[in-house]
């Protein structure tokens, strides 16, 4: 149950808190575009099975490999794809905890 709060707080409660405080009077357009971030999660219709709680989706789906996660990082540079760029990184990040507490 602690996965799924963490898991789904970082997705949903992290680019709502960085929309407010650093996008400030345009904090909803912000968040709107981090919140597309999640998008990534459709190459999870190429794995089988479907859905699986105890499965890592970092390096194991194409949008959550290493490589992908270079390009997420280097579009945090320049100023048009730095909102969303941070998007796919929090995204990427509440993807990582989640591989991390499932090892506890």
């Amino acid at each position: 149950m602690m996965r799924f709060f963490v898991h789904y707080g970082c997705h949903f409660l992290l680019p709502l808190v960085i929309a407010l405080w650093f996008y400030n009077p345009k904090w909803k357009k912000a968040y709107l575009i981090m919140l597309l971030g999640m998008l990534i999660d459709l190459d999870h219709l190429l794995a089988t099975p479907l859905f699986d709680a105890n499965r890592c989706s970092i390096n194991f789906h194409p949008l959550h490999s290493y490589f992908a996660i270079g390009v997420y990082v280097f579009m945090l540079l320049p100023k048009p794809t730095r909102i969303l760029g941070l998007g796919l990184c929090i995204h990427i990040l509440a993807d990582s905890l989640d591989c991390w507490l499932m090892q506890l």
